[in-house]
């Protein structure tokens, strides 16, 4: 306030030398939201890949894994519809 109350040369620029911190100041913080709201972008993006590739890999897993063969029962049959005579 004081260099713009003076009106010598060096009041002048320390007063131009303030205004223009202020105006850095305030593009530096726009561009640190701009910055904050394009990494949660990019956080909420990549969450939900995340989960995506988490389902692939298990499903990929589960395609690995060797088939599971039927065991044959021991015995007869004693249902006429089983036999394949109904």
């Amino acid at each position: 306030m004081l260099s713009s109350v003076l009106n010598s040369e060096r009041a002048i620029w320390v007063n131009i030398a303030i205004m223009r911190a202020f105006v850095r100041l305030r593009q530096l913080i726009s561009s640190h939201k701009e910055l904050a709201n394009r990494i949660s972008e990019l956080e909420k993006k990549y969450s939900r890949h995340e989960i995506e590739i988490t389902t692939v890999f298990k499903m990929l897993k589960k395609l690995m894994e060797p088939p599971v063969k039927p065991t044959r029962r021991i015995g007869f049959l004693a249902d006429k519809e089983a036999r394949g005579n109904g």
